[in-house]
């Protein structure tokens, strides 16, 4: 065979030396201050000790919990605008508020980028933007995978995923279990869709391709939706050890009814006020646009609260009070006596 017409891995679309060479510059991301890091870059798997952090923690019995998460459909939107070190964060984001829910603490991801070509600028932004998210959380990015796979994906696509090891001690999962009639419920608002709704946000993006530099109270539409996934996890830590809070639910797909259903026992219901729904001008232009119902709006979308957190009466005023240090925080519902429902609404949304 003459060497023009060898096939190498080279004129496939992978380049080895190259794969080699912008490995080993990812590791700067993956530099920590945690102890806990056992090995850095070059092993093929990643020890943290995670009794250790238990203990600095003040755990007694500490469980670990894991998660797997991905952006979906946002991640495309990234990719064609080049804000790839956003979508780190949105993954973050949402797999962090995932296990704060039920009371975990964040120490350890694993990010894994698919890409169908290569394309070292793009793979440095993603695990930069994965870092920075790492920090804020008070985690450590400990490794992860990075898939060249021409033929398989288009060329400049990329599908990202990340696994989480978080942990919680026994005498501390919040899971409903606690909760009772009279509990009140508080709205964390969110800062737009965060990682739910975007196939029909970029549908509407195809019928008309001028929505994105379209003004919504001040900021464009893209501006908008781009806004990376709020991680709540800065404003509850140090409201995870309190008793008063008796259940939690991030509202992503499935709206406040499909998630906070998941937490709630057959004995009570949850009752909320749409009424109090503080909707964000984001909702109204996208139901003006899609001629959505107010009920399939909030199915699809959170309309302005990421997270729902279920708290004493007694409570209730502490709670909101630091919470809204951090992010819009109200009373929206309470805990009630069983009806027919999980979850009831009350009341008319203001979209």
């Amino acid at each position: 065979m003459n060497n023009e017409d060898r096939i190498t891995y080279d004129s496939v679309g992978i380049s080895t030396d190259k794969n080699k060479s912008e490995m080993g510059g990812l590791g700067e991301y993956l530099k920590t201050g945690d102890r806990n890091v056992l090995n850095g870059l070059g092993p093929f798997a990643s020890l943290y000790d995670f009794n250790a952090r238990a203990k600095e923690l003040g755990m007694t019995d500490p469980l670990l919990v894991l998660k797997m998460e991905e952006p979906g459909t946002k991640q495309l939107l990234a990719s064609q605008l080049g804000l790839n070190g956003s979508i780190g964060h949105d993954v973050v984001g949402h797999i962090v508020n995932d296990i704060l829910v039920i009371g975990g603490v964040p120490v350890a991801l694993l990010d894994c980028i698919v890409r169908g070509s290569e394309n070292d600028k793009a793979t440095h932004e993603i695990v930069r933007g994965f870092s920075e998210a790492c920090r804020q959380n008070d985690m450590s990015l400990v490794g992860g995978e990075v898939s060249i796979q021409p033929g398989v994906m288009e060329k400049n696509s990329y599908v990202l995923s990340a696994a989480l090891a978080g942990i919680v001690d026994r005498a501390k999962v919040i899971d409903g279990a606690k909760m009772k009639q009279g509990d009140q419920i508080l709205a964390v608002a969110s800062n737009g869709l965060h990682t739910n709704g975007y196939t029909l946000a970029r549908k509407l993006m195809d019928i008309d391709p001028g929505l994105a530099q379209t003004e919504i109270a001040g900021e464009t539409w893209l501006e908008h939706i781009m806004k990376p996934h709020t991680s709540y996890y800065p404003a509850i830590k140090d409201l995870l050890n309190n008793n008063g809070i008796t259940g939690m639910a991030h509202i992503t797909g499935g709206g406040m009814k499909g998630n906070l259903g998941r937490i709630i026992r057959k004995d009570i219901s949850a009752e909320i006020d749409l009424a109090k729904l503080q909707i964000l001008p984001i909702f109204r232009e996208i139901q003006k646009r899609s001629n959505n119902t107010d009920a399939e709006m909030l199915k699809t979308f959170n309309c302005g609260v990421g997270l729902l957190v279920a708290v004493r009466e007694e409570h209730a005023k502490t709670v909101r009070q630091h919470i809204s240090k951090f992010h819009n925080c109200y009373t929206i519902g309470k805990i009630i006596e069983r009806r027919n429902e999980a979850v009831l609404y009350k009341g008319k949304p203001d979209f």
